[in-house]
């Protein structure tokens, strides 16, 4: 597999020895806007990367026509998708170095079928691009230019990458001219169940859910490099993380089902989009030593981007440790935390997160003003406007994950929480066998109850009516079309002009089980807002609503409390509308304090988490 560059390419910043840096990008970049000329990397869903030279003039029909011709396969039939948009024939708003997705329609689409290679001409045609290509020319990413330019000059010196025996999906070290490890690369094709897993994890196909039903196959390196970004000020420690086009024969291409022939075949270069991360040496990571002797502001700083971001996998062994000094005998000395491994955050749907760090002694320790400050500065509009920048490719159902948890951060903290009470309420119970909602999840029910009892009761216009956010798991045609002039503004909103379903998915419910869906779990909860005003709102600034009472449920309904996959689904976000995602959001804010208060009453009454032998 090779990959193909058509037209003349621009020069990639890693071409030979040359950078690009300070005001050359700028300069580099309104070259490009002036000329109409982009360049994108088009992954099909068995893996792999064409690079794609764009006019002015192109459309997704030319594009197509290009791509037939090197794959020697019809496109007809298939979707060029980028994030969220199934693009139709426009080009205007997929930027220069976006990665898009060619997929083929659910007819036509076989999870045995090959990997897709471009034909014995395009074998022959040389990569001009540069072997490292950093899909972005943000200035956050200018310490991994570097970093990539020293992997290039060992790559020249016959320098070459060690595969990573664990995990799950593929992974390697890319190391400089000394043979120092310098960067960890997982190409997006590799990963568990996707189409060239190096472990024998196959079966699915670019865009299909994956490990998690909410993370999608293929794109847990977009994860990777947001937790990175939403990391401001280096708060957690979370390592610089970038998207490349990397070009490479260590990666792994499977033939087919058959993975014993990936192994027997010559080294044949392949080109992967991957998460390209820095290494940072350490000597040991949270899962080898006890975790009584870490800070306390490092287990706060990384709980705090953990709940920020639903974190779904934060466990000991993706937490680093590095010895800062020796410390006294039998004894550690300070350390630092290095959090990696992000590519399970920001799931589409509310998921039950796994937080290790809530049994640790310093979860239950008061945050320090320092970290209060951070929290309370925190925006989460803003957010969601820089990762729409730096990152277009992700999904409107991921940002609205991270709108809520941050919400739901900012207020627990005002309201006098800890990091392990937050994280508890965040995080689902199993009785007697059976999954139970998360106390967040119970208010988001709830709250979503509100908001569709209020949008029966409210005059809607033609427009509100019709307008429909889609973007969730029910893989179906995507021909539905954002319309972004509504009439109650939407701070939230991207601006993209279509949104759509895929394939392959989950059957929607039917209605009256979606009814029982919104109200039934309430049990809990109805207790809590029962006994509890929700009119103090501890100066948050939000409206003051009325006392709320829980209507008594229809108990011939199905119970969400039943037996259900571990990772069941108790609330959607994203199959609200974009006004009635709007009205979610505050009657979700309405109802935390009395949440809250249950929990910190239910904390009173088990105040023996932290014991005496702990030191700090």
């Amino acid at each position: 597999m090779a990959m193909a560059v058509f037209k003349a390419p621009l020069k990639g910043e890693f071409n030979g020895v040359r950078k690009i840096e300070g005001k050359q990008y700028k300069h580099h970049l309104l070259q490009q806007q002036s000329s109409g000329r982009r360049r994108v990397f088009v992954q099909t869903e068995t893996g792999c990367v064409l690079g794609v030279e764009l006019d002015r003039n192109d459309n997704v029909h030319t594009v197509k026509k290009r791509l037939q011709v090197a794959l020697n396969l019809p496109t007809e039939e298939s979707s060029l998708t980028f994030g969220d948009m199934v693009l139709k024939n426009d080009l205007s708003a997929v930027r220069n170095d976006s990665p898009l997705l060619l997929k083929r329609n659910l007819m036509h689409r076989s999870s045995s079928t090959p990997c897709l290679s471009p034909t014995g001409n395009d074998l022959q045609r040389k990569d001009l691009s540069g072997p490292i290509e950093i899909l972005s020319h943000s200035y956050c990413f200018l310490s991994l230019k570097q970093t990539a330019n020293e992997i290039v000059m060992a790559m020249k010196m016959g320098v070459e990458p060690i595969p990573v025996n664990g995990g799950l999906g593929g992974a390697y070290y890319f190391r400089n001219e000394m043979g120092q490890s310098v960067a960890i690369v997982k190409p997006t094709d590799e990963e568990p169940f996707a189409p060239n897993n190096p472990k024998g994890f196959t079966g699915k196909t670019l865009g299909q859910p994956g490990l998690k039903p909410s993370v999608r196959v293929g794109e847990t390196g977009y994860r990777e490099v947001a937790a990175y970004l939403l990391d401001y000020d280096h708060f957690a420690n979370v390592p610089p993380t970038a998207l490349v086009k990397i070009t490479h024969f260590v990666f792994n291409v499977n033939d087919g089902m058959d993975r014993n022939k990936s192994r027997e075949k010559k080294k044949l270069v392949s080109s992967k989009i991957a998460s390209f991360q820095k290494f940072v040496p350490h000597d040991f990571d949270a899962s080898d030593h006890g975790t009584s002797s870490f800070p306390v502001s490092s287990v706060h700083r990384i709980g705090i981007l953990d709940i920020r971001i639903l974190n779904t996998d934060r466990h000991g062994g993706n937490l680093l440790v590095k010895k800062l000094d020796d410390g006294a005998a039998g004894r550690f000395g300070q350390v630092e935390l290095i959090p990696i491994d992000h590519g399970l955050c920001l799931p589409e749907t509310l998921e039950d997160p796994y937080f290790e760090w809530i049994h640790w002694p310093q979860a239950s320790i008061p945050f320090s003003e320092e970290e209060l400050d951070y929290i309370q500065n925190l925006d989460p509009v803003k957010d969601c406007e820089m990762l729409r920048r730096e990152l277009p490719m992700i999904r409107e159902a991921c940002l609205r994950v991270l709108v809520l948890c941050t919400f739901f951060l900012k207020e627990a903290v005002a309201f006098g929480l800890c990091l392990a009470e937050i994280g508890e309420m965040m995080t689902r119970e199993f009785r007697a066998g059976e999954e139970e909602p998360s106390e967040l999840e119970l208010v988001c029910i709830e709250a979503k109850r509100l908001t569709v009892r209020q949008d029966v009761l409210s005059p809607k216009s033609d427009l509100e009516a019709d307008t429909v956010f889609e973007f969730d798991l029910d893989y179906n045609d995507m021909d539905m079309v954002y319309n972004d002039e509504l009439l109650v503004k939407n701070p939230f909103s991207s601006g993209h002009p279509s949104l759509g379903k895929l394939e392959e998915s989950i059957v929607e419910e039917e209605e009256d089980e979606e009814e029982a869906r919104l109200t039934l779990p309430l049990t809990k909860l109805s207790t809590s807002l029962k006994n509890h005003s929700l009119s103090n709102n501890m100066g948050s600034g939000f409206l003051k609503p009325p006392r709320v009472k829980t209507e008594k449920t229809l108990v011939s309904h199905k119970s969400a409390n039943v037996q259900l996959p571990a990772s069941a689904n108790f609330v959607k976000l994203a199959e609200m509308k974009e006004v009635e995602w709007v009205m979610f959001l505050e009657k979700f804010q309405e109802l935390l304090d009395s949440a809250f208060a249950e929990r910190k009453t239910m904390t009173l009454r088990n105040r023996q988490r932290l014991g005496t032998s702990c030191k700090f």
